[in-house]
């Protein structure tokens, strides 16, 4: 007896046609029928789980997906009609605040963004034109703002590129991975909008001495009297060091810290598509960045530089805050410092590696990363990763910034999500390649030029 075409997705003539690929088509298709082809074409992805590259959360539980469908049609800007989104997104905010030891938590000012490199950017608008306005009041030169930083994620090169203001990216030295005080100082004049320290660097995993570069400011404003405030880049670490070394000072307890962003869907253990930013007072956000609307239906302030977002992302930030609590959040960030710690144990075990960053939870956020300590190696770490991805994982490889490019890294990131079991899967299959490269040497080994990605989210071109 024949099967009915309609009984089974796969039994549809449409199942002989492509997929559209340059023009919408004139028919369509049985929705099951266009959701399993759609479903089909994604099979290449790699599996999220195993990608130890991202620093985006890959796991959620079955009420943040609930949360997510409950939320599909509320558009977050539109306050005057969900006004109870709206005031999620308050709570947010200060709850956030209040986290980073903001002085006033309940009326300071700060907003949710995309993700974290929105919120960047928000956070070093606000320093320009705050730096712009005392300038005109002064009757002095406006048109040579510069922000000075250590090594960064794309944003604040993009940044820099938007709104027409001089990178000074201070470069790194082997016995100096991120931005020095001292060293800072040499790059910084009366035109230096702010300085950007980093609290969990993307290519190192280190956390940037936040109150060191803070006292080296004061000195500075003491001497010469330049009053050059900080924006913390808290993207990682935000989420992380509140919770499991409560006790590192980084944040709004340190004065001349203006503002600070962070991603909620990286350890904030939100959805994709959520950032935050916080100013210490309402005062720091300067008046002439907010705007306001009154067609929707309510005259409301708006100063992200996106406008219809989706309320999901938000509404499942605040379950999550509300649903683990301080306690829930470090119980989580502890087991992905001690899966890392046991990682890398593992991974020096095996004679070949030399750890670059050991996950120690007082330097940075829970990660590994590590270098090639055998110079007579038959392979690169660029094969390795290559060898790995055959297993279904996604591991960073990556040269090092200019001054230390020599130096090749690879990286791994642990997230919500990630257990002892998986752990010790991803060290034996590690083990598994070096087998592998043993009995079959690679006869050109890979270099950076060899290697498709971009895992360490810079702006560079090959």
């Amino acid at each position: 007896m024949a099967i009915h075409g309609t009984l089974d997705p796969y039994a549809s003539g449409d199942m002989r046609r492509d997929l559209p690929k340059y023009t919408m088509p004139n028919t369509g298709m049985e929705s099951d029928t266009a959701f399993n082809l759609v479903k089909d074409a994604l099979l290449l992805d790699g599996v999220a789980r195993q990608n130890l590259a991202t620093f985006c959360q890959t796991w959620s539980d079955d009420k943040v997906h609930k949360i997510m469908d409950l939320c599909l049609d509320k558009n977050m800007i539109d306050k005057d009609e969900y006004p109870a989104t709206a005031e999620l997104e308050k709570r947010c905010v200060h709850m956030i605040a209040d986290l980073w030891n903001s002085p006033d938590a309940k009326n300071t000012a700060g907003c949710s963004t995309t993700g974290s490199s929105e919120a960047a950017m928000l956070g070093g608008l606000a320093m320009k034109f705050r730096w712009r306005n005392k300038r005109k009041a002064e009757n002095k030169p406006y048109d040579k703002p510069n922000i000075v930083t250590g090594p960064i994620q794309v944003c604040w090169e993009k940044f820099a590129r938007y709104f027409d203001v001089e990178l000074r990216e201070v470069p790194l030295e082997h016995d100096r991975l991120g931005l020095d005080e001292n060293i800072m100082l040499d790059y910084i004049d009366e035109n230096t909008i702010g300085v950007v320290p980093t609290f969990g660097v993307t290519f190192t995993c280190h956390y940037e001495p936040v109150a060191a570069i803070c006292a080296a400011l004061d000195k500075l404003q003491e001497e010469k009297g330049w009053d050059i405030p900080v924006h913390v880049d808290a993207a990682s670490g935000g989420f992380i060091a509140p919770f499991v070394e409560p006790d590192i000072v980084w944040d709004f307890r340190l004065p001349r810290v203006m503002s600070i962003n962070t991603s909620g869907h990286k350890f904030g253990l939100a959805p994709l598509g959520v950032g935050w930013v916080i100013w210490r007072n309402l005062e720091d956000l300067p008046e002439d960045l907010i705007f306001w609307v009154n067609y929707l239906g309510g005259n409301m302030p708006t100063f992200a530089l996106n406008f219809s977002r989706p309320g999901g992302q938000i509404v499942a930030q605040y379950y999550l805050l509300t649903h683990l609590g301080r306690e829930g959040y470090k119980a989580i960030m502890s087991n992905l410092y001690d899966n890392a710690q046991h990682i890398g144990k593992e991974m020096v075990k095996m004679g070949d590696f030399e750890l670059f960053f050991d996950g120690d939870s007082k330097k940075g956020i829970p990660a590994i990363s590590w270098t090639l300590s055998n110079p007579k190696a038959a392979y690169s770490l660029y094969d390795l990763s290559d060898r790995l991805r055959m297993r279904g994982w996604q591991v960073a490889a990556y040269s090092m910034l200019p001054n230390i490019e020599e130096i090749v890294v690879m990286r791994l990131v642990l997230r919500h999500g990630f257990s002892r079991e998986l752990a010790d899967l991803f060290v034996e299959d590690v083990q598994r390649a070096l087998d592998y490269f043993e009995k079959h040497p690679v006869s050109v080994v890979q270099t950076s030029d060899d290697a498709n990605n971009n895992f360490d989210h810079s702006g560079r071109t090959k």
